[in-house]
């Protein structure tokens, strides 16, 4: 029997004919977006996601034989909660590609009285909303691609590729418009917004089977090491500042690595020995859990959590 699921994950592996397919999709989407909005930007956090997000723009625009400069900036909404790996791999992949980032920073917004939390070392994944809005109003953006995926949880599944949000920032899933033979509606009147998705379609499965085609690079998170973590509400949450043990906990030191990245206080690895985008592959493809149910704590608030973080202007 483990014989036949290792051999499956080979196959599944090898048939990835379908990814020059998604490419293009995703890469038709990017283009549309900025042929037809004034202020795009592309949220980029240094996940997975958002570094095939990137780089998908990146072939978009290139040009053979030129520098390539992106038609837009990119924004990372800082929770200011972030594991320093990423922040660090952010800043670099600006560096190395000379982009322009915009940070909006929840901390800020905090200070400001914007963003008001219950207890200081609350998650501040929630949050994000308000200080994106601001950071959309700030900067003039009509426009924002993301990294969000329909296979990661069922509120995503909801999303058009072109996203509306109301002149309020929110989103209303009975009120989206229609997407018939890929053509997108993206009027919009003042103050009105637009979260476009052009990786919509892709799977988990997929994003690392592009990560390891197009031999990208992630934050070393993303990979087996070994941390401390403890087991609580099914999940390993890590060890630190923000997410200490309580007193009947006892930790352990785990190899593990993360599906997704995020916030601290919300974020968990899982167990894992893979250290290559190969490795990930193969635990990928048999895998039953979505990422975010088997790494969230703040999905295990309501099983309508993040449809009701959508309403209120989440990404």
């Amino acid at each position: 029997m483990k014989q036949s699921i290792q051999e499956s994950a080979q196959q599944i592996e090898l048939r990835n004919g379908h990814l020059d397919w998604l490419e293009a999709e995703s890469i038709y989407i990017i283009r549309e977006l900025v042929a037809e909005c004034e202020h795009p930007a592309l949220l980029f956090s240094g996940g997975k996601d958002s570094v095939v997000l990137l780089a998908l723009a990146r072939k978009a625009f290139a040009i053979e034989g030129r520098d390539l400069q992106l038609p837009f900036p990119l924004v990372h909404i800082d929770t200011g909660h972030n594991y320093p790996e990423v922040i660090a791999f952010r800043d670099a992949t600006v560096k190395k590609f000379n982009a322009r980032l915009v940070v909006g920073s929840v901390e800020e917004s905090i200070q400001k009285g914007t963003v008001v939390l219950h207890k200081k070392n609350d998650s501040r994944n929630g949050a994000q909303a308000i200080t994106l809005l601001e950071t959309i109003e700030k900067y003039g953006f009509d426009a924002l691609m993301g990294g969000a995926r329909r296979d990661e949880e069922k509120a995503r599944a909801k999303e058009r590729i072109f996203s509306f949000r109301d002149e309020f920032g929110q989103w209303d899933p009975k009120n989206q418009r229609p997407e018939l033979w890929s053509l997108y509606n993206s009027r919009l009147h003042a103050g009105e917004n637009m979260r476009v998705f052009p990786i919509s379609n892709w799977t988990e499965l997929d994003i690392w089977q592009y990560i390891a085609r197009e031999k990208l690079a992630l934050p070393p998170i993303y990979f087996s090491h070994q941390r401390e973590v403890v087991q609580r509400q099914g999940l390993l949450v890590p060890v630190t500042p923000l997410t200490p043990k309580y007193d009947d906990e006892i930790p352990q030191k785990l190899s593990v690595r993360f599906r997704t990245v995020g916030d601290i206080s919300c974020t968990c690895p899982v167990a894992s020995l893979a250290r290559t985008p190969e490795d990930i592959i193969r635990e990928t493809a048999v895998v039953e859990m979505s990422e975010r149910s088997a790494t969230r704590l703040d999905d295990k608030v309501s099983a309508s959590a993040m449809e009701q973080r959508k309403k209120q202007g989440y990404f």
